[in-house]
């Protein structure tokens, strides 16, 4: 993408893609624009009351550039996996800084954001914070020994399982737990029709809906009752803005917060 020389303080930001606009808030920033996941969505609700007089500059996959622009940023935060092809257009507009993935490595997308608005130090405190607390409440749970499933149901008549490079299964696996090993795609994640649900196979489920994905739910929940998980009342409903759209220290934080509160200690 080139070099960028970027603020020392920069006072308006705009950022288009979630795990910056997560990282931003959770150093104490406002962003004066971000972008959304779905356009009927909004801002997470996670971080709704963190964003307000913030305002929406469009899709995570397709940023408005004239709302952009109306903004008069001093700099723009995105990833270059989603964004590359904006980038001159972008960078007419203000300095922008991009990661180079999104979700996966967010940890990174987190340390970028942080660099850009010199606050290096605050973010690699908050994520030491994370992983002792991660490492803390996967003890107090029992995690060792234990696997989980991570389940994103989806429009399509499919569903989605989550591994260990996806930003829930970095969380998780950082808890101590366990994800049984699939032929992950690229992006850490494997795609199965729904007659190979048996592929949840955790001895705990977290699963969430998709956009529109009701029907796949449906389907799937009447019918596998006799999973281990299912039977022995592990499997749980959890929130898809904080395990998949949020993806940051606070969205991680959140996850912590289910697992603490949903899974029963061992002994």
């Amino acid at each position: 993408m080139g070099e960028t020389t970027v603020p020392a303080n920069p006072q308006r930001i705009v950022v288009i893609d979630s795990p910056h606009t997560d990282a931003l808030v959770a150093l104490g920033i406002k962003p004066v624009g971000a972008a959304v996941a779905a356009a009927n969505e909004g801002f997470p609700g996670y971080l709704r009351d963190k964003l307000d007089g913030t305002a929406n500059v469009g899709l995570i996959a397709s940023p408005d550039i004239e709302e952009i622009a109306k903004l008069k940023p001093d700099l723009i935060i995105g990833s270059k996996v989603r964004h590359a092809k904006l980038y001159q257009q972008l960078s007419a507009i203000a300095p922008t800084v991009y990661s180079v993935d999104t979700g996966t490595n967010w940890k990174e997308q987190a340390n970028i954001t942080a660099l850009s608005v010199n606050r290096s130090a605050q973010m690699t405190e908050q994520l030491a914070q994370l992983d002792a607390r991660a490492a803390e409440v996967g003890r107090k749970v029992g995690a060792a020994g234990t696997s989980v499933s991570i389940v994103r149901w989806r429009a399509n008549g499919t569903f989605r399982i989550y591994g260990p490079g996806t930003f829930s299964g970095s969380v998780i696996t950082a808890m101590g737990f366990t994800i049984p090993s699939k032929p992950w795609s690229e992006y850490s994640m494997i795609e199965p029709s729904l007659e190979h649900f048996g592929e949840i196979n955790g001895d705990y489920v977290f699963h969430t809906p998709g956009a529109n994905s009701t029907a796949t739910q449906q389907t799937v929940t009447d019918r596998w009752g006799a999973l281990p998980a299912v039977a022995a009342g592990r499997a749980f409903a959890v929130d898809d803005e904080t395990w998949m759209v949020g993806i940051g220290v606070i969205g991680a934080g959140r996850i912590i917060d289910d697992v603490q509160r949903l899974v029963k200690p061992k002994g």
